[in-house]
């Protein structure tokens, strides 16, 4: 029996043992699935946390792109407005300096001494526009400048084409240039109101920006044989243009200009381009250019008896026919048919117009002159109706 208790009592003991065991075993698993389920928790709760910074990271990298692309608008903006600034300004210089020159180039033009040829060539005959004086970009344009603080007529510019050429006949002057002293002289008046732009080119007629006092040869043939070329090459040109420019040029604070400063050139076509000064002489007579009076020599000197023009009227600009025969004028500057008491014809329409007729007060380069009715037919024109 002693032997057999002690089995039994190892026996328990092994019983004991195994359900220790079990319930280590049991424990144990407990434990895994307690640490597998912390540790999925865990990560979850890492991924959630790493989400949340992307995230974030992602939004400010945006809006660090969005303003890194906003400094370079703005830089881009700063450098083209720094560009136009200095564009601008080199154009502002440039446009000073060219004004400088020109007007150190008329000065000297003032000093010059006429010698018997009225008009000279300026620069070799070669205009001096620069490239924006050239540009057709805004088309067709004409500027006259202020009368200056003595009333003169200073500047006439004009980017012109055919389309601007009037149709009208010229009316009447009646604005007094300064330097206006008129004196009648045996070939006619010794001054025109001269355009500074010839009213055939641009149709501008009565405006004192456009008017200077001009001997009648510096109007007719001088001036006039330019404008005839520049007219000619519009209408043959009519999809070209002219740059223009007409500058009177005074020495000091005189009243009457000294000559006039004349530029022109071809835009889109060739064949016209000339610059040039004429001077404002007339032979036979000497002239004041401080106001505008004169001396006229006895060989000059209109006959006794011979009605003088007063300072406020329109003077006719041709010279008086010779007796029998016509003359036709190409007078540009101001003609006062009615004041001549001759027989006006127009040479477009070879009508002719008599005193009191509401057509006889022409002003036209277009203009031809009668002594006589009888003449005017002779010479294939005829009476108009009224």
């Amino acid at each position: 029996m002693g032997k057999n208790e002690s089995s039994h009592r190892c026996w328990q003991r092994l019983l004991k043992t195994a359900a220790a065991l079990t319930v280590v075993l049991s424990l144990g698993t407990t434990t895994l699935t307690a640490c597998g389920s912390d540790s999925s928790s865990s990560v979850t709760t890492s991924q959630k946390q790493k989400t949340k910074p992307d995230a974030s990271q992602k939004a400010a990298k945006e809006k660090a792109r969005k303003e890194a692309a906003q400094k370079k608008r703005a830089a881009a903006k700063a450098k083209e407005k720094a560009a136009k600034e200095a564009a601008a300004k080199k154009a502002a210089l440039a446009k000073a300096a060219a004004a400088k020159a020109k007007t150190t180039a008329e000065q000297n033009l003032a000093n010059l001494s006429y010698h018997g040829t009225q008009t000279i060539d300026v620069n070799g005959g070669k205009p001096t526009f620069t490239a924006a004086d050239l540009s057709t970009q805004h088309g067709t344009w004409q500027r006259f400048a202020d009368l200056d603080g003595l009333n003169r007529a200073t500047d006439a510019e004009a980017l012109m084409n055919k389309a601007m050429m009037p149709t009208a006949e010229r009316e009447p002057l009646t604005w007094d240039p300064t330097g206006w002293h008129n004196k009648k002289l045996k070939s006619g008046y010794l001054y025109n109101r001269s355009h500074l732009i010839g009213y055939q080119l641009t149709g501008q007629n009565n405006n004192p920006k456009n008017l200077m006092t001009g001997t009648r040869s510096l109007n007719s043939p001088e001036m006039l044989r330019f404008e005839d070329d520049i007219a000619y090459f519009m209408k043959t040109n009519p999809s070209a243009y002219v740059r223009y420019s007409v500058r009177p040029v005074y020495k000091g604070n005189n009243l009457l200009a000294s000559g006039v400063h004349m530029m022109a050139e071809d835009v889109g076509a060739s064949g016209l381009s000339f610059n040039v000064y004429i001077f404002n002489v007339e032979d036979g007579v000497t002239i004041n250019y401080a106001d505008g009076t004169s001396v006229v020599s006895a060989s000059e000197s209109a006959p006794a008896g011979t009605t003088q023009p007063a300072s406020g009227s329109t003077t006719n600009a041709s010279a008086a026919p010779a007796s029998g025969a016509a003359h036709t004028t190409t007078q540009r500057g101001d003609m006062n048919t009615a004041s001549a008491g001759k027989i006006v014809g127009n040479r477009n329409s070879h009508i002719y117009h008599v005193p009191g007729q509401s057509g006889y007060r022409m002003n036209s380069s277009n203009a031809v002159y009668f002594d006589t009715e009888q003449q005017a037919q002779a010479a294939g024109y005829r009476k108009a109706l009224r």
